[in-house]
Order: C-alpha cells, then sequence, then structure tokens
C-alpha cells in the first residue's frame, strides 16, 4: 500500500505543484505498458504524465511488438529483466505486450493489485478493426480480463508528436477513474488523441470504432536463398467519415474515447441464425 503525505512538492511536466491539506491519502498502483518497446518515447511521455498520481510500475516489451494484438507466448519462455530507474519499478520483458501485463499481474505484483493499467503512448492511432491487431488494446485487454480497469492510448503517427498532450489526457483519465472506482469498474477504453497542443483541442468525444477496416499489403522479394514476404498495414485512401466514430473525432481534433468489451457476439443477427441452427440439428439426426 503507498500513501502520499500532502504538504509535499511534486512535480509535473516541470512544473512544482504544492499539496496544501496535511493528511495521509493512499495512492492507486499503476501498471504501464505499451507495444512500442520500454525505450519509446511515448512511453517515456506517459511515465512522465503519470508522475504524482501513485506508484508507478512499467512492465514493457524489450523491443517493438506492434500487431501482435493480444497474444501471448506458450511454447518457450519468457524472461523478465529489471531496467534501474529512478523513482519507480521498472521491467523488460523478451515477450509480446500481453506477456507484459501477465507477469506484471501475476508475479511481479501478485499479491499487490493494480488499481489501472495503461497502454500506450502509440505511436499510431488505433481506429476502427485495428483494435483486433493492435498490440496496446491487446495489452489493455489483458488488464480487463484480470478485473483491471484499462486504457490503450494512441496519437496519430508523425514525425513531432505533441507528447505533452496525450499524456495530460492519461493523466486526466486515470485521476477520474481513481476518484470513483465503483463507478469505472473494470472498464475497457480505446483512446485516440489527435496531435495537436492542449490549447487546440476541440473537446472529448465517447465514440464507436469507424466501420472501415485498414487492409493488408504484401510485398514480395527474393535474398538469393528463398523468397520472403512484407506484410504491411494500408490506410484506406478515401473513406467516408461517418459522425459519431472514433475516426470523426480525430479529425475534428477531438480525443475520441471507446468503451470496447470482450464480448464480440454479434447479437444483431441471433434471431436470423435460427434458420441455420434447425437445419444443422435435422443433418445431424439424420446422420445418426
Amino acid at each position: 500500500m503507498v500513501y502520499l503525505y500532502h504538504g509535499s512538492t511534486a512535480t509535473i511536466f516541470g512544473e512544482h505543484a504544492r499539496l496544501h491539506s496535511l493528511v495521509w491519502e493512499e495512492l492507486m498502483r499503476i501498471l504501464v505498458t505499451n507495444d512500442d518497446g520500454i525505450n519509446s518515447l511515448g512511453l517515456r511521455a506517459l511515465i512522465k504524465g503519470l508522475e504524482g498520481l501513485g506508484e508507478i510500475t512499467v512492465v514493457a516489451p524489450d523491443r517493438e511488438q506492434s500487431g501482435v494484438g493480444a497474444s501471448f507466448t506458450l511454447h518457450q519462455p519468457v524472461r523478465i529483466k529489471k531496467v534501474r530507474s529512478r523513482g519507480i519499478k521498472k521491467y523488460t520483458v523478451n515477450g509480446t505486450p500481453g506477456d507484459a501485463v501477465i507477469i506484471a499481474l501475476n508475479h511481479i505484483s501478485k499479491d499487490l493489485p493494480f488499481d489501472c493499467v495503461i497502454s500506450g503512448i502509440n505511436q499510431g492511432t488505433n481506429l476502427g478493426s485495428d483494435v483486433f491487431l493492435s498490440g496496446t488494446v491487446g495489452a489493455a485487454m489483458h488488464g480487463h480480463l484480470h478485473g483491471i480497469p484499462s486504457i490503450a492510448i494512441s496519437m496519430p503517427l508523425r514525425k513531432r508528436l505533441k507528447w505533452v498532450t496525450g499524456a495530460t489526457v492519461a493523466r486526466k483519465l486515470v485521476s477520474e477513474i481513481n476518484s470513483h472506482k465503483e463507478h469505472y469498474k473494470n472498464l475497457l477504453l480505446n483512446v485516440t488523441v489527435p496531435n495537436v497542443s492542449l490549447d487546440k483541442l476541440q473537446g472529448v468525444d465517447i465514440t464507436n470504432l469507424r466501420p472501415a477496416s485498414s487492409q493488408l499489403e504484401i510485398t514480395s522479394g527474393n535474398d538469393g536463398r528463398s523468397d520472403y514476404y512484407w506484410i504491411s498495414v494500408k490506410r484506406p485512401k478515401k473513406e467516408t467519415v461517418q459522425s459519431g466514430t472514433d475516426l470523426s473525432s480525430l479529425q475534428s481534433k477531438r480525443v475520441s474515447i471507446t468503451p470496447l468489451s470482450t464480448d464480440i457476439t454479434d447479437y444483431s443477427v441471433v434471431d436470423r441464425l435460427e434458420s441455420l441452427r434447425k437445419a444443422t440439428y435435422a443433418l445431424i439426426n439424420r446422420e445418426n
């Protein structure tokens, strides 16, 4: 259990904030991870943005793991390594983002549960069906499956990103969740932050996933030994932007917050499948 004595001075984005009330307050325990790897700029910005909110533990892949979704390692051992870091616990794993969260929750901190899992800040947005492929979202999903409020946060892929904007949004979300734990119990959120300065943000929306999907493109070659293939993600060149979607908010310079669920049942077609159920059952009876 971690406590903060109010009356000390905290540093947030290089600015000092005086904490006035002279009381002891229990702080939250935050697990930070990502899929871009332990040395990514987005991870550093996220850690900086969360300073002062509680005890931060970082467990992240030792290299980039984009596009691995919620996969985890079964057929070989996963190794962890402690990283020197002032003021926070930091570890790397030689596996996926899912491995990082599983090991953090079930080994590194199995006796002290986390209050929140946050994954990011990803360099590249996770919109629409990208959430099924994203290691950033996959890591947050594992937190959610353990019953912990979990957030995946991303920003557009640009040479110069407004990291402070993304980190500030992350801080506000985590702080709000901690202030109303029962209300936000076991949330899974996909958050997309536009690449603008804080004063240029136009608002925050609760959104749906965009219907259009990113396309996978294959490029082939031969290195003299064998044929090889590169798989890459190709964004649609032309897309009708629907109101209320994550993409619509992003293009309007607004933060998108999309609530996700691990229940991917398509309830809209359940009634239409009754005839299929009957036909299948009849076929089974005839063959028996």
